[in-house]
């Protein structure tokens, strides 16, 4: 369009001072030249149409395929996969244990050792107010071999934003752990699930994967933790090739449990991301 407006002002100086003869010929010239941009326009417009900024509100249901993977996660990454964005791990058969670290609840060092010991690496999703208060178990997190996620720096909701909104949430907290812990991200779990069209391409634009996942369950609720047994027995039986689990570290019960559910996971005959390759 910019090209659009020089040309049609050139013509307009052209006719000004320019002989009748030669202004025709810069005419003729013009004219092919605008239809060549308009053209390239419309290709533009046609390959680029604008994206959905509606709000989507992930969940990977409760239908499952022949391998016990969530038809819902696969769906996700048929549809969005696009925009650098995946529920599920088609190319990966290990299981990906991941923790959202909204605060700190006293457990995640027990995670931490848990981890260790069973040499399992997990990625940690961060929100900025974590990553301010809890700097040495962020430390411990990138010392021990584990992954950083970028959870945003306020947790909103990210369909909500502007692109310019979008990218500061990512931004602020990208530099912060980068200055901090000299650590540089590049995955990001939008907060609640929440989604567009244009927040994922925005969130790809800012150089991220985006994760969400395939297994999860009511975990988060402090005061209302699920029965120990009950929750080892359902994180085990949800296993499923290239699963990425959702857990949240504030939990009592996974910190519990987690070490049995990793014992029982294995003895189901799948692999888990390992923090050492020949472990």
């Amino acid at each position: 369009m910019k090209k659009l407006l020089i040309a049609a002002a050139c013509v307009m100086a052209l006719s000004y001072y320019a002989p009748k003869a030669k202004t025709d010929e810069y005419i003729d010239r013009a004219a092919q030249g605008a239809k060549s941009l308009l053209a390239q326009v419309s290709e533009m417009t046609a390959a680029s149409p604008a994206l959905s900024h509606e709000k989507q509100g992930y969940g990977q249901g409760v239908n499952v395929d022949d391998k016990n993977r969530p038809t819902g996660a696969l769906d996700f990454n048929a549809q969005y996969g696009k925009y650098s964005a995946l529920a599920i791990n088609e190319d990966d058969k290990r299981i990906e244990l991941t923790f959202d670290q909204g605060y700190e609840n006293g457990y995640t060092e027990k995670i931490l050792d848990t981890l260790k010991e069973k040499n399992v690496r997990a990625t940690f999703f961060l929100v900025g107010d974590y990553a301010e208060k809890n700097p040495n178990l962020v430390k411990r997190m990138i010392a021990d071999g584990h992954i950083i996620g970028n959870h945003t720096q306020t947790h909103p909701s990210m369909p909500s934003l502007t692109a310019e909104e979008i990218q500061a949430e990512i931004s602020k907290l990208h530099d912060y752990v980068k200055e901090q812990f000299g650590y540089e991200m590049n995955v990001l779990r939008p907060p609640m699930g929440e989604f567009s069209e244009f927040s994922l391409s925005e969130t790809k634009k800012a150089g991220y994967t985006t994760k969400l996942w395939s297994f999860a369950y009511k975990d988060w609720l402090t005061d209302d933790q699920p029965d120990p047994a009950y929750a080892k027995q359902k994180l085990i039986d949800g296993a499923h090739e290239g699963a990425i689990y959702l857990l949240h570290s504030v939990s009592a019960t996974n910190a519990e449990v987690l070490g049995d559910v990793i014992d029982g996971i294995r003895a189901r005959g799948f692999k888990l991301v390992e923090l050492k390759a020949n472990a």
